[in-house]
């Protein structure tokens, strides 16, 4: 086991698991602050804004600083910053991505948009969905926080971004660029800003088919843990491998 520079923790069945924290997460946390390492939390959760994120992680036991929270929302208005500066954006979303959206300084509009951004809108309509759709065919480019299809809730499993996303582009005809995990961008969002090596970076996550493939697709370390979605014996069945496989985050030294 070797140590790095950028550890980069998923959150929910990672960090924690809906209002419970993962004990051996939040241990784990603490040893690395008190080594003076700040971890990074990557999510896709675009929902929410990092102030809100950063107020979870403290009821759990977590303190860090917003900066060291990406999620999917986040990475999303750099994505844009970096590589479409000065364009608008037509939005589908709620306060996570409106919120990330200002911070870069990047102006939405209503209509004749540069580009159509969709996020998780529990207040969804027809009447954005078209207007989604209209501006994609105009030549909008169309990018998508994430490609979550469903997600869980106390009433059991509600319809995510990637099933709207899919309207649309069914509709379209014209595929997104999606952001969050399993893709790269989020991972490349922290090399980016802060200069890593993708050799000093590990990606730590309970989901095989998000977390760990999002650090495999860009090339550095993995830790499966064993503390959420994908069992560990399913993933000692993959065709490729994370670099660790843990019971959980006690069994990692520092």
């Amino acid at each position: 086991m070797k140590s790095y520079k950028a550890y980069c923790l998923d959150l929910d069945g990672t960090v924690y698991r809906g209002t419970d924290a993962v004990p051996a997460a939040a241990s784990f946390i603490k040893r690395l602050q008190e080594k003076g390492i700040e971890p990074f939390f990557v999510t896709n959760n675009a929902s929410m804004t990092q102030k809100q994120l950063n107020a979870k992680l403290h009821r759990f036991g977590i303190n860090t600083v917003e900066s060291q929270i990406v999620s999917s929302a986040i990475a999303a208005a750099k994505y844009i910053k970096r590589w479409y500066p000065g364009h608008t954006v037509y939005m589908i979303g709620s306060d996570g991505l409106d919120q990330a959206l200002a911070q870069e300084g990047i102006e939405r509009v209503e209509e004749g948009a540069d580009i159509v951004l969709m996020g998780i809108d529990p207040g969804i309509t027809y009447g954005k969905l078209a207007q989604a759709c209209l501006e994609v065919r105009k030549g909008a480019v169309f990018l998508s926080t994430n490609k979550d299809l469903a997600f869980p809730s106390e009433r059991g499993f509600l319809p995510g971004n990637g099933a709207f996303t899919t309207l649309v582009s069914v509709s379209t005809d014209v595929d997104p660029v999606y952001i969050g995990k399993p893709e790269r961008h989020m991972l490349e969002t922290i090399l980016h800003e802060h200069g890593f090596e993708k050799h000093e970076m590990v990606m730590i996550g309970d989901n095989y088919d998000t977390d760990i493939l999002a650090g495999i697709n860009y090339g550095i370390d993995t830790i499966h843990v064993n503390t959420g979605v994908t069992p560990m014996d399913e993933v000692l069945e993959k065709e490729h491998q994370p670099t660790h496989v843990l019971e959980n985050l006690d069994f990692w030294p520092i």
